[in-house]
C-alpha cells in the first residue's frame, strides 16, 4: 500500500473550514503552492466550485518547467459549479453543464490527471448524461475517473462500476463510516483520496485526541493506495501537517509514493 499527503485547494479559492478564514491574496496562494512542491507535495486537489482555486493553481502550473509539472498529479471535479455573480456554488449534472465545466477546467489547468464527480448521488451515477460526460473526458485522455462521495449508497455503487479508478471520501476517527468502502476500493485496486482527516479541523480541538499524527495514523492504518488531503492555507500549518504525516507513516509501517 502506498499513500501520500496531498494538498486540497479549496482554501485558496473560497472561505472554508471549521473556523472559516479569509481567502489569501494571490501572492500568498502562489507562495503556498511553491512551498508545497518544495516540501514534497505532488498531489493537488481542486474544483470549479472552489471559487478562484483552479485559476490560481493554473497560474502556478504555467510557471513550472515541463519536468516539474509532469511530476505533479492534478485532480479536479465537475458537477458542482461556481456562480461568480453571487460567490456561491450550485449543482448541475446535465451533460452540457459537465462538458462546459470540464472544458473550463482544462483551459485553466492544462492537463488534468484525475477527474471526479462532485455532489454525487446514486441517481446521477447511473444517468445517461454522466456516462456521456465520462466518455467525453476519456476522449480527452483523462482516464482516472470516479466520484467524490458522501453517502454509503453512492460509495457502494462506485465500487461496482468497473470504469471508476478513483474514489474520494471523508474518513477520520470521528467519521469512520466509510471504512468498509475503503477496504473494498483497496481490494479492487482503486486509488483512494481521503478528505477531512481532521474533520475540517474540528478534531484538532478535541482534548481526547493526541494531535495531527494520531489523526493521520488512524487514516493510514486503514490500508489503501492513494492520498490523504490536507486543506490548509498556511505554509506553517502545511509544514506541521507534513511532519505529522511522516511521523504517522513511520509508526504505521506503510510506504509512501512521492510524498
Amino acid at each position: 500500500m502506498n499513500v501520500q499527503l496531498g494538498l486540497g485547494l479549496i482554501g485558496i479559492g473560497r472561505p472554508w473550514g471549521h473556523i472559516t478564514g479569509s481567502v489569501p491574496p494571490e501572492p500568498e496562494a502562489l507562495a503556498l503552492l511553491d512551498y508545497a512542491v518544495q516540501l514534497g507535495v505532488r498531489y493537488f486537489d481542486t474544483a470549479p466550485s472552489y471559487g478562484i482555486s483552479e485559476e490560481r493553481l493554473g497560474k502556478f502550473l504555467r510557471g513550472l518547467r515541463p519536468d516539474e509539472r509532469s511530476a505533479l498529479t492534478i485532480a479536479t471535479k465537475f458537477g458542482e459549479h461556481w456562480d461568480c455573480a453571487v460567490d456561491s456554488p450550485f449543482v448541475d449534472h446535465s451533460y452540457d453543464a459537465l462538458r462546459r465545466s470540464l472544458d473550463g477546467s482544462r483551459e485553466r489547468l492544462g492537463r488534468i490527471d484525475v477527474l471526479q464527480l462532485h455532489k454525487t448521488t446514486p441517481a446521477v451515477l447511473v444517468s445517461a448524461d454522466l456516462a456521456k460526460a465520462w466518455d467525453y473526458a476519456e476522449s480527452l485522455g483523462i482516464m482516472r475517473l470516479g466520484p467524490s462521495v458522501s453517502d454509503q449508497e453512492s460509495a457502494l455503487a462506485a465500487l461496482a462500476e468497473p470504469r471508476f479508478r478513483v474514489i474520494q471520501l471523508p474518513y477520520n476517527r470521528s467519521h469512520p463510516q466509510f471504512a468498509t468502502v475503503i477496504d473494498g476500493a483497496a481490494a479492487r485496486g482503486m486509488h483512494v483520496a481521503v478528505n477531512r482527516p481532521f474533520a475540517m479541523g474540528s478534531m484538532l480541538y478535541d482534548p481526547l485526541l493526541n494531535g495531527k499524527s494520531e489523526a493521520f495514523r488512524f487514516v493510514i492504518d486503514r490500508g489503501f493506495t492513494g492520498v490523504v488531503l490536507t486543506g490548509t492555507r498556511s505554509p506553517r500549518h502545511l509544514r506541521e501537517n507534513w511532519v505529522a504525516f511522516e511521523d504517522a507513516l513511520a509508526k504505521s509501517g506503510s510506504s509512501t509514493s512521492g510524498a
